[in-house]
This record gives structure tokens, C-alpha cells and sequence, in this order.
């Protein structure tokens, strides 16, 4: 019996050995972006993302917790505008501050407090094109060793982009519909 302890002890510390090793060579920061083009120009889509009150409109987040607290500070809309959040394992706590809000691009200060903490930031960008506009929505931020290993086992950036995607089909429906 000794004997089948030892070789799962070993087998333990092996699989621990090669996580570690896996997670270590993980890079120390982390973009995860997605895109859209919009039939609308920048001016009427900044405002959804400049304007907190406006992301229930929009953002897949939004939704994951029918009591959801919100709170609003600082200006209504721009640079100096805040959100907060307190909610359920869905979506966690946090703190949103708009840095940067231009008709072409709202750069965002995020902060999660729970289930786990990271300052990350979060930008958007608004490019005419051709009679439309694309908009793209990234988050960048260091890439702590927890994070590290969970990206061994997870591919952040499908699960992040999938809420980038399904956040940027309602955004280009609520802009589009604003004429």
C-alpha cells in the first residue's frame, strides 16, 4: 500500500511540475480583442460606450444577474464617468472608469475586485470605413501567474472574445437602429 501512495504522490507532483512549467512560459500580458463593422458613424456609437447607463443596451454582462447592483458616479457620460458593480459568481465586483473618450476611441480603467482582482484596461476604437464604421473592443493587462495557469486549461481568449462578439452584435444593432 506504501508503494501505490508514493507513485500517486509522484504522479501528483509530475502533474503539478508540468503545470507550473506550462504556466510559466505563458507571456506576462495579454490583448484579447474582437471587431465589427458598424452601418453608422462613430458619433453615433461612442456614445454607448462613453455613457455606463447606455451599456444595459448592449453589453453581454449586463444581463448575467437579475440583481445586479449598479452604482454611478462621477460625470454622466466621458472622461471621469464610473461604474461599479456588485453581483453574483457570473459576474463578480468591480469598478469601471472612462480615462479617455474621444468620438474615436473610449479608453476604460477596469478593475475587478472579485471572484479574483486584476486592473486591466479596456478600449475601444471607432474607424470610418467606406460609409460605415468598425468598431473594435480589446482588453489588455498583465498576466498574473494565476491567470497563467488557468490559460493552460482554458483558452481565454475564445471565452473573453465570445463576449466581445455577442457585446458587439448588440452594440451595432443599437447603433443602427439610431438614425
Amino acid at each position: 500500500m506504501p508503494e501505490i501512495i508514493t507513485i500517486i504522490l509522484a504522479v501528483l507532483i509530475a502533474v503539478v511540475v508540468i503545470v507550473v512549467a506550462l504556466a510559466a512560459r505563458k507571456p506576462d500580458t495579454f490583448t484579447y480583442s474582437r471587431s465589427t463593422r458598424v452601418n453608422a458613424p462613430p458619433e453615433k456609437i461612442a456614445p454607448l460606450v462613453s455613457d455606463f447607463r447606455k451599456w444595459r443596451g448592449w453589453s453581454p454582462y449586463e444581463d448575467r444577474d437579475p440583481e445586479l447592483k449598479r452604482t454611478y458616479s462621477g460625470k454622466e457620460s466621458g472622461v471621469g464617468s464610473i461604474y461599479a458593480w456588485e453581483g453574483n459568481k457570473n459576474v463578480g465586483s468591480g469598478r469601471m472608469e472612462i480615462l479617455e473618450s474621444t468620438p474615436n476611441e473610449v479608453r476604460i480603467k477596469l478593475d475587478f475586485f472579485a471572484p479574483f482582482k486584476a486592473s486591466n484596461i479596456a478600449l475601444f476604437t471607432f474607424t470610418p470605413r467606406s460609409g460605415a464604421t468598425e468598431v473594435v473592443w480589446a482588453m489588455t493587462g498583465q498576466n498574473v501567474f494565476i491567470g497563467k495557469v488557468m490559460s493552460v486549461f482554458m483558452d481565454m481568449d475564445k471565452m473573453v472574445g465570445k463576449d466581445f462578439e455577442t457585446g458587439l452584435a448588440s452594440m451595432k444593432a443599437s447603433a443602427e437602429a439610431v438614425r
